[in-house]
């Protein structure tokens, strides 16, 4: 089925993620559209579709035909993936049918959650940047027993972690614009909900913890 996707329609469409629930409901991690269609195409997920406050359930075949209806009267409010036959509405949550496993309550220390977490801004000129000009910096420097721990480390750019070089904040003359702390859940799905596309997202994630990357 994903194999006869059109040229044209997989930049934007790739950029579309896709919430993976537990057959509990609990989710578990995110994954591309491509992966989802393929788990829904061989019924080893089901769509859980949010509309005006209610959740519904979908079959592949089921969700074909309600993209037909959403096709004809909200086109705008879907992203679309085309086939050579079909366009299919982009499902924002899929539930899987037989696994039960928990999420971890861990979430890695990496350099993709560290810079998630402090939003790409250097934690001492509050300043963004882009990933290249951020360098990870930490607080109570190595050489003074500073351990890479969440609470010990924190993006910072170029120019400020020169100026700290190998020494702790006060006796630097700077200050962090906020404490580091361990994320409760993946802080990369935090930016994703501030995206109108994954609201749907938020009731399931309230009370979930993330240890998975996003792929």
């Amino acid at each position: 089925m994903t194999a006869g996707l059109t040229t044209a329609a997989v930049p934007p469409v790739l950029t579309s993620q896709v919430l993976v629930l537990n057959k509990h409901y609990m989710a578990v991690r995110v994954i591309n559209i491509k992966r989802a269609i393929s788990l829904l195409f061989r019924d080893l997920a089901e769509v859980i579709d949010y509309d005006d406050g209610q959740y519904s359930n979908y079959n592949f075949e089921s969700w074909l035909e309600v993209s037909e209806l959403k096709r004809q009267f909200e086109p705008n409010a879907h992203d679309w993936l085309h086939t050579v036959k079909l366009s299919i509405a982009v499902p924002r949550i899929v539930r899987l049918l037989v696994y039960d496993r928990l999420p971890k309550r861990n979430v890695t220390l990496n350099r993709r959650n560290l810079f998630a977490r402090d939003h790409n801004r250097c934690q001492y000129c509050g300043k963004k940047f882009s990933t290249t000009e951020l360098s990870i910096d930490h607080v109570i420097p190595r050489s003074r027993g500073g351990q890479t721990t969440w609470d010990n480390v924190v993006c910072a750019c170029l120019k400020c972690n020169v100026k700290k070089g190998g020494r702790p904040p006060k006796e630097a003359h700077m200050k962090l614009i906020a404490p580091p702390v361990k994320p409760k859940r993946c802080p990369v799905i935090n930016i994703n909900l501030s995206d109108g596309r994954y609201r749907s997202w938020k009731q399931f994630l309230d009370h979930a913890y993330w240890s998975v990357e996003l792929k």
